[in-house]
C-alpha cells in the first residue's frame, strides 16, 4: 500500500510537472501573439516599437525552449491553442490601437501576472526538476525586464490604466487557470 502511495504521489508529481510546461507553453506563445498584434499596429513607426520587437524576440526564445521541452517530455499542447492565437492578437492590436501607453499596460499587467505565476512555480518545484526550474527563473527575470521597460516607457499613462489593468490581469489569470488542464 505505502509503495502505491509513493507511485501515486509520483504520478500526481509528473502530471503537475507536464501541467505547468504546458501553460508556461501557452503563455509564452500568447505573448509571442500579443506582441504581433501590437507591431501590426504600430509598424516601427512609434519608439515604442523598438521595446517590443525586443520583448518579442525573447518570447519567441521563451517559447522555443518550451516547445522544445514539450516535445523531450511527451506534453501536449493546450486544447485552446487556436483561442490565444486570437485572443492574443487582438489584445495586442486593441492596445496598441489606443495608444504606445496602453500597449506598454498591457505588458505591465501581462507581467504582473506571470511573475506571480513563475514564483508559484518556482515554489511548488523546489529542487524536484532543476532543468525546469532554471528555466521559469531565467524567463522570470526576462518578464520582470519587460515590465520594467514598459513601467518606465509610460505604461502609467495609458487611459484608465487601473481598469485596463485590472481587466488584462484577469484574464491572464484566467488564461493561466485553464490552459493548465484543457
Amino acid at each position: 500500500m505505502a509503495q502505491q502511495n509513493i507511485l501515486k504521489t509520483a504520478a500526481q508529481r509528473s502530471d503537475a510537472i507536464k501541467s505547468m510546461i504546458r501553460v508556461n507553453q501557452a503563455g509564452e506563445y500568447g505573448a509571442k501573439r500579443i506582441y504581433a498584434g501590437q507591431l501590426a499596429i504600430m509598424g516601427d513607426r512609434i519608439p515604442a516599437a523598438r521595446s517590443i520587437a525586443h520583448m518579442a524576440e525573447q518570447e519567441e526564445r521563451h517559447l522555443s525552449a518550451f516547445d522544445k521541452m514539450m516535445a523531450e517530455r511527451g506534453v501536449r499542447p493546450t486544447l485552446l491553442h487556436p483561442v490565444w492565437d486570437v485572443a492574443g492578437f487582438a489584445l495586442g492590436a486593441v492596445t496598441a490601437a489606443i495608444g504606445p501607453e496602453a500597449a506598454m499596460a498591457c505588458t505591465v499587467a501581462v507581467e504582473t501576472e506571470i511573475d506571480r505565476h513563475y514564483a508559484e512555480q518556482l515554489e511548488e518545484l523546489g529542487d524536484s526538476d532543476p532543468e525546469l526550474s532554471a528555466m521559469v527563473a531565467e524567463f522570470q527575470a526576462d518578464e520582470l525586464e519587460h515590465k520594467a521597460t514598459a513601467l518606465a516607457e509610460g505604461a502609467e499613462r495609458a487611459p484608465a490604466y487601473p481598469l485596463m489593468s485590472a481587466i488584462i490581469r484577469l484574464g491572464c489569470r484566467t488564461a493561466i487557470a485553464v490552459s493548465k488542464r484543457i
